[in-house]
């Protein structure tokens, strides 16, 4: 069964080459009627994260050939169906992870990759955690499996992600330490964080006097040669998630090398007899292989951080909030390392 009925006009922010963000452009095209298991998503809230940062440098892993629509994630309400789609569907509130294309006003999007998100729930707030939550989530529980009364390492405590995983290890009685700027440490310190300046050239070794012996897992987004310092924090058991190769990002040359040899790196400690392990953590890991079961893990752990968000254990962090048509000035913003959370793009009222 249908419910396409009117021809929707959709508006999208398109990043057609390697541009600073005033090279984004905008484009307004006719949607084609859902198809088989497709639904059309109005957008709610969506949002700026590194890997779009990393795209208009052309320099994320796996990104599409330009032009494309960014937009990694998004909150919408489906408007309508296509055949042999669930019609009741429509009119309901999802989440969904697209890794391109949500910065536009309605897309079509698979009606098996939708994830349910409680209409009490502000659209904005949700839109924080849906990457960054699941990312935040997986890391903490399903790779590292941190226990209460441990001790962690965040590096970036006060980004999208760093922030939710600050937060959410924090809920489970963990000990945490996260670096930032020192603009954002008084913020870090109300959450329960012992603050550490990035900047800082002894960074590692103030670590080391926060937890002389060692902690339980370090959460690194950054790579470069410096993991070796993150690798060296951990005490035996400890666990090493890098989940991003942040100091490259400004490089040129191939974009997938520096990831290749933080692989190397990565299964070349894996290999020691010190009783401690390293991983890289991919959100897109087994979609392929099982997307039901990659689905359904998603679900189930977005639905854990949204029940948080909904109690106020969870309090999203949004940095601002843009219209669609001054995602420009969100890019802008967002690339500026000022700012703590997640920017967030909204519809043109």
């Amino acid at each position: 069964m249908s419910t396409a009925t009117a021809t929707v006009t959709a508006t999208e922010i398109v990043l057609p080459g390697k541009v600073e963000p005033e090279g984004l452009e905008l484009r307004t095209h006719d949607l084609p009627a859902p198809g088989k298991g497709q639904v059309i998503l109005r957008m709610e809230a969506t949002g700026v994260c590194f890997a779009e940062q990393q795209m208009r440098r052309g320099k994320y892993f796996d990104q599409p050939p330009f032009p494309f629509v960014p937009g990694y994630d998004l909150i919408g309400t489906v408007t309508s169906t296509g055949p042999d789609t669930e019609h009741a569907l429509a009119g309901r509130r999802f989440a969904a992870i697209t890794k391109t294309g949500a910065w536009a006003s309605h897309l079509l999007v698979d009606a098996a990759d939708l994830m349910p998100v409680p209409d009490t729930l502000d659209p904005a707030a949700a839109e924080t955690v849906i990457v960054n939550g699941v990312t935040a989530w997986q890391m903490l529980h399903r790779t590292a499996k941190v226990r209460t009364g441990q001790t962690v390492v965040v590096l970036g405590a006060n980004g999208g992600v760093g922030s939710t995983l600050v937060q959410l290890a924090r809920h489970a009685g963990i000990t945490v330490i996260g670096t930032a700027s020192p603009r954002h440490h008084d913020a870090l310190r109300e959450l329960g964080v012992s603050p550490v300046d990035y900047r800082d050239p002894e960074m590692y070794a103030r670590i080391r006097e926060l937890a002389p012996d060692g902690v339980d897992a370090v959460f690194d987004h950054v790579g470069g040669p410096a993991i070796e310092d993150s690798w060296q924090l951990l005490r035996r058991g400890g666990t090493l998630v890098s989940y991003g190769t942040a100091a490259s990002k400004d490089d040129e040359g191939n974009s997938q090398l520096p990831v290749l040899k933080l692989f190397a790196r990565l299964n070349a400690w894996n290999a020691l007899p010190n009783g401690k392990s390293a991983h890289f953590y991919n959100l897109w890991a087994g979609k392929r292989r099982c997307h039901k079961t990659w689905h359904q893990r998603a679900t189930h752990d977005l639905t854990q951080v949204l029940d948080l968000v909904a109690d106020g254990t969870l309090t999203p962090q949004i940095a601002a909030k843009f219209a669609l048509t001054d995602t420009v000035e969100a890019l802008r913003l967002a690339e500026s390392r000022t700012v703590a959370g997640k920017v967030i793009i909204v519809p043109d009222v």
